[in-house]
């Protein structure tokens, strides 16, 4: 018998801005809602599009780190895992799936956008939009990696 694999990686957009708090213990929790589009033909030949809405949890520094700069429409690349948990409301089992990232890449604005936000520009310099960065953990430069923009 061998071990599983629990792998998830996604690209899209934030469709609102992260929601953080604490945890009794405190340890930072960053909620993200993540849109994945995908396009495809039907059957008919006519370019049709597909969204599917995410729950993203990201956990501890890292959480700290991006709640101060991820906002809506925000393009991100996340890999992480599948959890599902259960809760009972009104005597019901209830079932909650969502994805715990264990990386989280920004890759700037919304697609499409072409203006560059006034904190990216501040943040990275003139040419803030094409860069890539790779967050792991607080949001300081020593922390990013920039690279050539693909998102992996």
């Amino acid at each position: 018998m061998s071990d599983g694999v629990n792998k998830v990686i996604l690209l899209g957009n934030l469709g609102a801005d992260p929601e953080m708090r604490m945890t009794q213990g405190g340890t930072a929790v960053l909620n993200l809602r993540l849109a994945t589009t995908e396009s495809y033909l039907d059957k008919k030949n006519i370019r049709q599009e597909r969204t599917e809405w995410h729950s993203v949890t990201v956990w501890g520094k890292r959480a700290e780190g991006l709640a101060k700069i991820l906002v809506k429409g925000d393009r991100v690349y996340i890999e992480g895992r599948i959890e599902t948990t259960s809760y009972e409301k009104d005597g019901e089992k209830k079932y909650s799936t969502k994805v715990v990232a264990n990386q989280v890449v920004l890759n700037g604005a919304k697609r499409g956008g072409d203006e560059e936000r006034p904190r990216e520009r501040s943040r990275y310099g003139e040419s803030g939009q094409g860069n890539r960065a790779k967050h792991t953990g607080t949001p300081d430069d020593d922390d990013r990696q920039h690279d050539d923009g693909l998102p992996f």
